[in-house]
């Protein structure tokens, strides 16, 4: 299948074929069916921030201690292993420049 570019934002969970139809963050070089799994990813998003809007106003649970959150922070780094993954080289050099390697979890 041919690559062709696309245009990407995180916030919005868009993947535009036209550069100027709303701002983007991230440029990447895809086949049609890497877009839909891009798209799915950005639909798992959107279904997690969902959980995560319902828990939060229960103050004792601790971010760091929460399946829902665990859940968002997992499809968000899906999401951009999957951009750097399809991304340009400034794409690549944007997200490699975010550190998204977060420390292991220490136990309390």
């Amino acid at each position: 299948m041919e690559k062709k570019t696309y245009y990407v934002s995180v916030q919005a969970g868009t993947v535009l074929p036209n550069e100027g139809d709303a701002a983007f963050e991230f440029e990447i070089r895809a086949t049609e069916e890497e877009v839909e799994q891009l798209i799915e990813l950005f639909n798992s998003k959107r279904e997690t921030e969902e959980d995560t809007f319902i828990r939060a106003p229960v103050p004792a649970i601790p971010y760091h201690q929460d399946e829902e959150n665990d859940n968002y922070d997992a499809v968000l780094k899906q999401i951009y292993d999957k951009i750097y993954e399809l991304g340009t080289e400034e794409t690549k050099a944007a997200i490699a420049a975010m550190n998204l390697n977060a420390p292991e979890k220490t136990p309390i």
